[in-house]
């Protein structure tokens, strides 16, 4: 899930990796249309496996803040509007998913955002947040692990 998961500057939401073209990649909007579109080299298109976020020691995977809303929320959605709190609200909610946040480095549009797509994830039942990815059949994988 975590590298099939995107997002693509300049476009509201996420979006699910579906297939590769030739020059782009076609992904489906995590949101009520699921609308299919092609996405190109050309868009800032990050996986949310890549991306973390600040702490004053070191930076945490975003998975691992997404299962803490996700503990805090007991799987549900988040109980703070993102688009209705203030600045301290959301400042105060998002201590307690991640209490060592770097208070200068994180904006409180990041923790809107990161509001945003948890409960995006969420209405789409994607919530296994720590789920570890396998090899699939073609991965390179070294030949010396595979002989007895």
């Amino acid at each position: 899930m975590q590298q099939t998961i995107l997002a693509i500057a300049g476009k509201p939401g996420l979006y699910k990796l579906v297939s590769r073209a030739k020059n782009s990649l076609i992904v489906e909007a995590l949101d009520s249309t699921h609308r299919r579109q092609p996405a190109f080299g050309t868009d800032r298109i990050t996986s949310l496996a890549d991306i973390a976020m600040f702490t004053d020691d070191e930076d945490i995977a975003l998975m691992n803040v997404l299962d803490n809303i996700k503990t805090l929320e007991k799987g549900q959605k988040a109980s703070i509007d993102p688009k209705k709190a203030s600045g301290d609200e959301l400042r105060e909610y998002f201590a307690k998913v991640l209490p060592n946040f770097d208070r200068d480095r994180v904006h409180n549009s990041d923790i809107k955002k990161l509001i945003q797509w948890y409960n995006i994830l969420t209405e789409n039942g994607i919530t296994d947040f720590k789920e570890e990815l396998k090899p699939t059949e073609g991965d390179n994988i070294d030949d010396r692990d595979t002989q007895a």
